[in-house]
């Protein structure tokens, strides 16, 4: 894929005339910041289904990481494709700028980020500059080029915002509270997005999506380490999962139905702020416990604090236990989400519920691990 990386020239743009602004919105054409991820393979897929043209940011590392876009990718040497990537990253506020004079997208993403909690804390500097002044630099490269005016841009918001919540459920109008680098970086884009909107008449939303996995979600976070470690434990690869606060509640959805709601708010005729969520919470053990029910093993609990272990009934053997290491310095205990204004203005709602959603994930890492052994043998 290195091959394909498209060129980007440094062109610069100036502003647009109303004839100009209006020819350029006729267009469709997207620029995804983190489109290597989770969240951004499946709006790609979603946008290139929809007729875009779609455009992708990627780091310059020395290997690749777009296997969740292997589906898309077509060699430009066979046919033309609707679809690109181009070397950048959100802490380059030139490169950014070349990008998008080049693309000249007319509705940007921003999913890029470093988006682990837990990693935060100890890369706190690192998580500012891509998740807080990231959004900044990519805000403010759309004005360098003179499309203020005519792109309309998406800021990846998040229900660790709410942090220490004040209320329940969290709404659109629920203060923030954020209890991580990681909460406290995407305050400061959130606000920024809002800032541009109100001073420069951007068209700009923040999405504030509660925790959304998907088989395609990053092996570190807890949903995809749980149905990760149940694969591997039933195919005797592994013996045991370790885990930090198993009470921590969350509002977990599906990924595809949430990028779905993304696109939907770019395509209103105002910009606004609204809260993606299912409206359910579940703590972390009722994901383990539902997570091993898929492959017929059922838990049971004993003990308590670190000393809590999970063990399976019919065999008495140990299965889950707790590691203090994976405690957060700060806890957020629950995240329960309002989407009733999404729901009424967008006309959105979740699709996948929380036991198919868990499902799917065991189901898809049982077959990958199955694989791997299949290729070892």
């Amino acid at each position: 894929m290195a091959s394909e990386i498209a060129d980007v020239p440094a062109p610069f743009t100036t502003k647009l005339t109303p004839e100009q602004s209006v020819e350029y919105r006729k267009r469709k054409v997207a620029l995804i910041s983190g489109i290597t991820g989770q969240d951004g393979s499946y709006l790609a897929e979603l946008l290139l289904e929809k007729g875009y043209d779609v455009h992708g940011i990627i780091r310059r590392s020395s290997s690749f990481n777009t296997n969740r876009l292997n589906d898309l990718y077509v060699d430009l040497h066979e046919r033309a494709t609707k679809f690109k990537l181009h070397y950048g990253d959100l802490t380059d506020s030139t490169n950014l700028v070349y990008i998008i004079a080049n693309v000249r997208p007319t509705e940007v993403y921003n999913l890029g980020a470093q988006s682990h909690v837990k990693v935060s804390f100890e890369m706190a500097e690192y998580t500012g500059d891509v998740d807080a002044l990231g959004t900044l630099r990519l805000l403010d490269a759309i004005r360098t080029c003179g499309f203020e005016k005519v792109v309309r841009f998406y800021q990846a918001s998040t229900s660790e915002l709410y942090g220490k919540v004040v209320e329940t459920p969290q709404s659109e109008n629920t203060p923030f509270y954020p209890r991580s680098p990681y909460g406290v970086a995407k305050l400061y884009g959130f606000w920024m997005t809002v800032n541009y909107r109100e001073a420069y008449g951007m068209y700009a939303c923040n999405g504030i999506l509660f925790n959304h996995e998907s088989p395609r979600r990053g092996r570190t976070f807890v949903t995809r380490k749980i149905t990760r470690a149940v694969a591997d434990i039933h195919l005797g690869k592994q013996q045991c999962l370790y885990l930090g606060n198993l009470d921590a509640k969350r509002d977990w959805g599906h990924a595809k139905d949430y990028v779905e709601g993304m696109w939907r708010m770019l395509q209103q005729e105002s910009p606004e702020d609204f809260v993606l969520a299912t409206g359910e919470t579940h703590p972390v053990r009722e994901f383990v416990e539902k997570s091993f029910a898929v492959l017929g093993y059922k838990i049971k609990w004993r003990g308590t604090g670190v000393g809590e272990e999970g063990f399976d009934e019919k065999s008495g053997r140990v299965l889950v236990k707790v590691d203090e290491k994976y405690f957060r310095p700060a806890e957020v205990d629950l995240l329960l989400g309002d989407p009733t204004k999404a729901e009424k203005l967008l006309g959105w709602k979740r699709k996948v519920d929380f036991d198919s959603l868990v499902k799917e994930m065991v189901s898809e890492d049982l077959k990958a691990s199955q694989n791997l052994v299949e290729n070892q043998n």
